[in-house]
């Protein structure tokens, strides 16, 4: 079990006649980003929702609110509550594989969310074969349950000492990408724009480290907040300027060009670049938790 973290789901996987005890971990979570309370101009004290009905405006307690299924413009079947839960398919606690596929089958446009899938004490042999097995086998595995009161499929991966079961989304649940592409003009891109295009790929070819990307919008509201409380106004943005068709290659060349020449540098080096990352994130983490504490008698928009 991690550390400090709640599962978010116990039960079982079992793939042929084996079964293992295991349980769900959030793998990503937002609870760290920065976040704001709804307040009254006027008071400064926080906003509270209350729902009305759409007609008499009138406020509706919760003990009178119940669901409803529009089949025309403000007509609605009533569903009770306790009806929704009788329709949740029966939950039996247990991730079925149910085939081993290769990791390239799934498009990731279908990937919804990730956990961290482990074993519990009793159970960490066959976990450890299974995940052993897929590792050499080159292999994920499509396994369905109850997940959330949702009948879920889950694709499951191996994944350092464990494995990692991503929630998928449903095939109607997904756009179709020929729609999103539709308008898309036909353009054949060759000769020397194509191959200034390419020398820029190739200069920047390097390999995929989530440590050295720093979220630039919560930067910004961090230092946003620190301003506030410092009376400062901060700089605007510059306008991004797109690249129109005719001074394209030119702007290619141009790009070509500064690539050339950035290879000619000595480039400095991840740790000392992720080390100037952190002192930034330091810096804001402290301008964060002064705002906090400084606004907090306030019952401050955080």
């Amino acid at each position: 079990m991690p550390s400090g973290q709640r599962a978010q789901w116990k039960g079982f996987l079992k793939f042929g006649e084996v079964t293992c005890g295991v349980a769900l971990y959030t793998a990503a979570s937002t609870s760290e980003r920065i976040t704001f309370n709804t307040i009254n101009k006027a008071t400064g004290n926080r906003v509270n929702r209350i729902f009305i009905d759409s007609e008499t405006e009138d406020p509706v307690p919760k003990e009178a609110q119940t669901k409803g299924f529009e089949i025309e413009n403000g007509q609605y079947i009533i569903i009770d509550p306790e009806e929704v839960s009788a329709a949740i398919p029966e939950s039996n606690k247990t991730l079925e594989i149910e085939a081993f596929i290769p990791c390239s089958d799934v498009d990731d446009v279908y990937f919804d969310k990730p956990y961290y899938l482990t074993p519990d004490k009793m159970g960490g042999d066959a976990f450890a074969a299974l995940r052993d097995a897929m590792k050499k086998s080159m292999v994920a595995a499509i396994a369905r349950t109850v997940l959330f009161r949702r009948m879920r499929t889950v694709l499951i991966r191996p994944h350092g000492k464990g494995l990692i079961a991503s929630t998928l989304n449903y095939d109607y649940e997904v756009r179709s990408s020929d729609k999103a592409f539709e308008e898309m003009p036909k353009l054949k891109i060759e000769g020397e724009m194509l191959d200034l295009a390419k020398h820029i790929i190739s200069t920047k070819k390097g390999e995929f480290d989530p440590a050295t990307f720093d979220d630039r919008y919560e930067a910004a509201l961090a230092d946003l907040v620190k301003a506030k409380l410092e009376g400062k106004s901060l700089p605007k943005p510059k306008k991004v300027q797109v690249s129109k068709p005719n001074d394209l290659l030119a702007a290619l060349r141009e790009s070509a060009g500064m690539m050339r020449a950035a290879a000619d540098k000595p480039k400095r080096t991840a740790a000392n670049a992720n080390q100037g990352t952190g002192r930034q994130r330091a810096a804001r983490g402290a301008a964060a938790k002064s705002a906090a504490s400084k606004a907090a008698p306030q019952r401050k928009a955080s």
